[in-house]
């Protein structure tokens, strides 16, 4: 195996995470579910999204699946899903980050350079630079832009290109199985799923970290 060079991040639930204030603002105040109730829908998604896309038939996206699950669960209007949906693709409602994030990426990046391939709106680069941390990144591939989504291998060889690196020295870090993973996976990535919700933590034979800070111990195996 190549030495590792670069490490591609993902964003969303990887580097920034929903501002859900502005995400649930259709829903009242009181019917708001809470970070542990969110994380709960979370991994639910994800074990159907997972499935669908390994069975072919997922025919719309993770975050449908997701706000159905909520709306369902509150007894809420189905006419609100697509409002929270909207709302949840925007990128500008990503920009809750992690204490202590911009740390962690700047001493990732003195061993490693380091990049962001997302599943975007065209606009994550501004999210990333208000959140002061767009110039740790060598490059920044966008969704958006380049026209493909994950788990599409030519978006991850668009980014492999831009930072003139082989598929074999690099890492891909992100939350989604069947996008990040799988996706990484099959152009020669290696990846690591960064599984905060916990969606994964029963799936032992996958390598998953729940923060930069274990991801950074991951590293030094």
């Amino acid at each position: 195996m190549a030495e590792r060079r670069v490490i591609f991040f993902d964003v969303g639930n990887t580097l920034l995470f929903p501002n859900r204030t502005n995400i649930l603002a259709p829903l009242a105040r009181d019917r708001q579910p809470t970070l542990e109730q969110w994380q709960a829908l979370e991994r639910r998604t994800k074990a159907e999204f997972d499935r669908g896309m390994q069975d072919g038939k997922v025919d719309h996206s993770f975050w449908w699946i997701f706000h159905t699950y909520l709306l369902e669960q509150l007894g809420a209007e189905m006419g609100l899903r697509e409002a929270l949906v909207k709302n949840t693709q925007e990128s500008a409602n990503w920009d809750q980050i992690l204490p202590g994030t911009r740390e962690s990426l700047d001493r990732i990046a003195r061993k490693f350079r380091i990049a962001v391939i997302s599943n975007s709106d065209g606009r994550i680069d501004r999210v990333l630079s208000r959140r002061g941390i767009a110039e740790c990144f060598e490059s920044i591939t966008d969704s958006g832009i380049v026209g493909v989504e994950k788990p599409r291998r030519e978006i991850f060889e668009t980014a492999l290109g831009t930072m003139k690196a082989h598929a074999e020295e690099s890492l891909y870090v992100g939350d989604v199985y069947s996008l990040d993973y799988v996706g990484a996976r099959a152009v020669g990535m290696d990846a690591v799923l960064f599984d905060v919700a916990g969606a994964y933590r029963d799936r032992g034979e996958l390598p998953r970290v729940d923060s930069l800070e274990q991801l950074e111990n991951w590293l030094r195996r």
